[in-house]
């Protein structure tokens, strides 16, 4: 594999990550719950493009897995893959951390964009609750980069489903749990935040990665690979 390919996912997470989480730590005031969802949807859609056709712009440990599933990808390419989008999720939220320390009266600490449930959650969803939750929106951003992309790159007019679906998971979700779907995403926000934030990571981790090889193996049933035609439906 070559080293611009896990240059491109690093990059990807470190932006998506700093752009997107950026959106809540330093401008939910102004943009809200929508401005925030459209920013997230807005930055992938754009890396899309940029980095699409390079790296495949998975920039997300669930929708590697879910490549990976739907065995458009090898293991190793996969393990770099992980490797390079977490270690690119937490420099993000270190570039970000930074910024937010020049803001006067900012809080960092407990919060920071993180992801929870329970008494962290807007709707204080229950632990069940978020996991569940958290498996379906990541389903459905993995089962849609799948069925829009052929192989890995993302190409033409790939990106904007994939950016849309990204906004529209993250208008259901914030109010749940701050909306994950993405380890990576995760793993570098409650790093900084600390406390709370720490003890509930692992649904973070988990949820979204079980909702990735969720929607590898439905991707299956309704794309099936060419050469193998479906069963006719009878009425």
């Amino acid at each position: 594999m070559q080293t611009r390919t896990a240059v491109s996912e690093f990059l990807g997470t470190l932006l998506l990550v700093f752009f997107g989480v950026g959106s809540a730590v330093l401008g939910a005031e102004y943009i809200g719950t929508v401005g925030i969802a459209l920013s997230f949807g807005f930055v992938l859609l754009a890396l899309a493009y940029a980095l699409g056709p390079i790296s495949g712009c998975h920039l997300n440990p669930a929708v590697t897995l879910g490549m990976l599933t739907a065995r458009r990808i090898g293991v190793r390419t996969a393990v770099t893959y992980w490797i390079v989008q977490l270690l690119g999720g937490i420099a993000g939220a270190a570039v970000l951390f930074l910024l937010a320390k020049q803001v006067p009266g900012l809080r960092t600490s407990g919060t920071f964009g993180s992801n929870g449930y329970g008494d962290r959650s807007d709707v204080h969803l229950s632990l069940g609750g978020a996991f569940l939750a958290e498996v379906m929106l990541t389903f459905l951003l993995v089962f849609v980069v799948l069925a829009v992309t052929h192989k890995v790159a993302v190409i033409g007019f790939d990106g904007l489903p994939i950016g849309i679906a990204l906004a529209v998971i993250h208008l259901v979700g914030i109010p749940l749990t701050g909306t994950s779907v993405n380890p990576a995403r995760s793993l570098g926000p409650a790093l900084f935040a600390g406390g709370a934030a720490l003890s509930q990571l692992w649904l973070f981790l988990v949820a979204p990665l079980v909702g990735g090889v969720i929607a590898a193996l439905v991707h299956r049933l309704t794309h099936p690979v060419p050469g193998r035609q479906p069963e006719p439906v009878r009425g």
